[in-house]
């Protein structure tokens, strides 16, 4: 199912296998990569152990910078295994910490969700993957909770 997913979005190189470990190390970086984007966005970088888990699932993703002809330079995966593709991931995080849109990068506030999204919003302040989904669920329920609690 890595593999899959790495190949339908170009991060498998070819000939590049899916180990256990290879495994173990995606698992890892997503669950670090999540463990920070869970924080509010203004609070991710005072929180210790977030960006300390973080930090250590980095490291498994080496990067080198790469001089382009046509966009100066870039961060690339410093191997060519399939870790590379994580690596690249990696390298992404790494250019919108840098142009200041990783704090666009939220997860979904609705406990069944929990998915990754990109806020596009004006104020930046989207709690919810998809409001008319995630969003309309969790007020129906707090409506519901609070009518009964009423009754």
């Amino acid at each position: 199912m890595l593999g899959a997913w790495m190949a339908k979005r170009g991060l498998l190189w070819t000939g590049a296998r899916i180990t256990p470990a290879t495994f173990e190390s995606a698992l890892r970086l997503r669950t670090d990569i999540r463990g920070y984007l869970q924080c509010d966005p203004t609070e991710r970088r005072a929180d210790n152990n977030a960006v300390r888990s973080l930090n250590s699932a980095l490291r498994l993703s080496p990067l080198v910078p790469e001089a382009r002809t046509d966009s100066g330079m870039v961060l690339r995966p410093a191997r060519d295994d399939a870790l590379a593709g994580l690596s690249a991931v990696v390298a992404e995080l790494c250019d919108g910490s840098l142009k200041g849109t990783l704090d666009r990068l939220k997860m979904c506030a609705a406990e069944e969700c929990r998915r990754v999204f990109f806020d596009r919003s004006k104020p930046a302040t989207r709690r919810w993957c998809m409001s008319t989904l995630c969003g309309n669920r969790t007020k129906t329920r707090t409506y519901r909770e609070r009518h009964r609690d009423a009754r």
